[in-house]
């Protein structure tokens, strides 16, 4: 039903994905922000604009039907059980990491993260005056996996107050199974830990894998964690700037409300919750084709790379529409690779370094693209590499 091959010119409509580059370069490919190409569900557009229709944009507010569209999307895509009370509403996934750094700890207390790890984890930590403790993930056979007793020996030499989970994990493509989530969350549970799970790209998971809610894991999870989610990542609505963080413990979510209260942050605005009820209503049918074209521009890739530069590894991801992939292999370091991507390939990536410890040599490609522009992208890169050889 839906086109994923049309292209679509953005540039000039103020993006960042085209319009930050700092290059007139023509040739330049954009894969870098988690931001999709394609066209948004006819029905986000049309509560858009229905909304817009009406003359008077006054404070709105969090209707039965917006909550009953999130209730009923985590019950029905996910088997996961949330209740209205539960959902907190915000402008965003990444501004709520700050908040909850600001409700669940002091300054100088420790924050734990897994490294490599999605770049703004750190910057939460960070320009809240916490100390930023990394656990690194190993990469064995093409898969990356958590050394659970040096994750529990990071807390415990630490004190470690709070855990930014990320699950799927981006950019290395890890859908955490139940097991590993047990493991994490009983070691969180047994030091006090209080567990920020960041599952905004929850409904991207492919096929094997299936994605678990940390509430789901064990009922008791739910006294000291929270659970971060949005229609932004599935249905590409970032701009819209609404997120619903779910918080089941009544303490945790006072205090999280009392902070984000205390900093001055809003609800989303009318047209984003017109946007997220639309999403959830209606969206079903778009996002299972939207995860079959994807996965095809996954496969792609990695024939691609088998057969032209099989030094380079592909992480295959579990889920996510970004793919983690490893350059180490081309014999340059983090500084010359990105030179080599947007100089001599002319394709805009996110560096791995920048995703931190274990990053380096790494590329992050979002293939959230027609495969056309994928194409582009990649055959750039062939024609680069051979004449680095």
């Amino acid at each position: 039903m839906y086109d994923f091959d049309k292209v679509i010119d953005r540039k000039g409509t103020g993006c960042a994905k085209y319009d930050a580059a700092h290059t007139n370069d023509p040739e330049l490919v954009s894969m870098w922000v988690a931001d999709m190409d394609f066209e948004v569900l006819p029905e986000i557009r049309e509560a858009i604009v229905k909304r817009a229709s009406h003359p008077v944009y006054g404070y709105p507010i969090l209707t039965d039907d917006y909550l009953r569209a999130v209730v009923d999307w985590m019950k029905t895509r996910h088997d996961f059980h949330v209740e209205k009370e539960w959902i907190v509403c915000t402008g965003g996934v990444v501004p709520a990491l700050k908040l909850a750094v600001q409700a669940y700890t002091k300054p100088e207390d420790a924050v734990l993260v897994l490294k490599p790890v999605y770049y703004p984890f750190d910057r939460a930590v960070l320009e809240n005056g916490r100390t930023l403790v990394e656990c690194p993930l190993d990469l064995k056979e093409g898969r990356y996996a958590l050394d659970f007793d040096l994750f529990e020996k990071q807390i415990v030499e630490n004190d470690v107050k709070m855990f930014i989970l990320c699950n799927p994990h981006n950019p290395l493509g890890v859908v955490w199974s139940k097991d590993d989530l047990l493991k994490m969350g009983k070691i969180c549970q047994k030091h006090g830990v209080v567990v920020v799970s960041d599952e905004i790209h929850m409904d991207f998971v492919y096929p094997g894998y299936t994605h678990v809610p940390f509430f789901e894991v064990d009922p008791s999870f739910k006294d000291f964690s929270i659970v971060c989610t949005a229609p932004s990542k599935t249905f590409n609505l970032a701009g819209l700037w609404t997120s619903n963080i779910l918080i089941a413990n009544p303490a945790l979510r006072k205090t999280f409300e009392e902070t984000k209260s205390r900093c001055g942050v809003t609800d989303p605005n009318i047209f984003g919750m017109a946007a997220c009820e639309a999403a959830y209503t209606y969206g079903a049918n778009w996002v299972d084709e939207l995860l079959v074209y994807l996965r095809g521009n996954i496969e792609y890739m990695k024939a691609f790379f088998a057969e032209h530069m099989p030094m380079v590894r592909v992480i295959d991801p579990q889920g996510l529409y970004l793919v983690w992939v490893d350059f180490r292999g081309l014999g340059l370091d983090a500084k010359q690779l990105e030179e080599f991507m947007l100089k001599k390939a002319h394709v805009w990536l996110d560096e791995g370094y920048i995703f931190g410890r274990g990053g380096e040599g790494f590329e992050r490609f979002n293939v959230a693209c027609p495969r056309s522009v994928l194409k582009k992208g990649l055959e750039q890169i062939r024609a680069a590499y051979n004449e680095l050889v």
